[in-house]
């Protein structure tokens, strides 16, 4: 699947940007203190701070657990801390609508905002399964 943003493109910019370095802030902070912490200590760490910056619940979440899932994967593998630099954005079920009669895909962003894709098929086989 393709996707040409409709509506909201510079939101969706600052939202991947601001995702990702959030993100970094909170693997940043797991590195230094140099061990495991579990969800519900790293709610109680990040989840104000990133409510205040703007980010739903949710979104609140998936930073800190996309952050975790980093940090295990480094010391598992005795890597080094992890440099985000790719704008990329992992989302709860309640942060989308998808809509595959008018083939649009509406995001919900930081502080309120909305991005609204037009969705493209690309495949053949896609094509069939969404009607088009």
């Amino acid at each position: 699947m393709r996707a040409l943003p409709e509506s909201g493109y510079d939101q969706l910019l600052g939202f991947l940007k601001l995702f990702r370095d959030a993100a970094q802030l909170v693997l940043n902070e797991l590195w230094n203190r140099g061990k495991f912490l579990s969800r519900s200590s790293l709610h109680r760490l990040f989840y104000g701070e990133l409510r205040k910056l703007g980010f739903r619940a949710h979104h609140a979440k998936q930073i800190y657990s996309y952050a975790l899932a980093l940090y295990k994967s480094a010391r598992r593998n005795s890597g080094s801390k992890s440099v985000l630099k790719r704008l990329a954005a992992r989302l709860d079920k309640y942060d989308y609508k998808l809509d595959l009669k008018s083939k649009t895909l509406v995001l919900k962003l930081h502080n309120g905002y909305e991005a609204r894709l037009r969705l493209l098929a690309s495949d053949e086989r896609i094509r069939k399964y969404i009607g088009l």
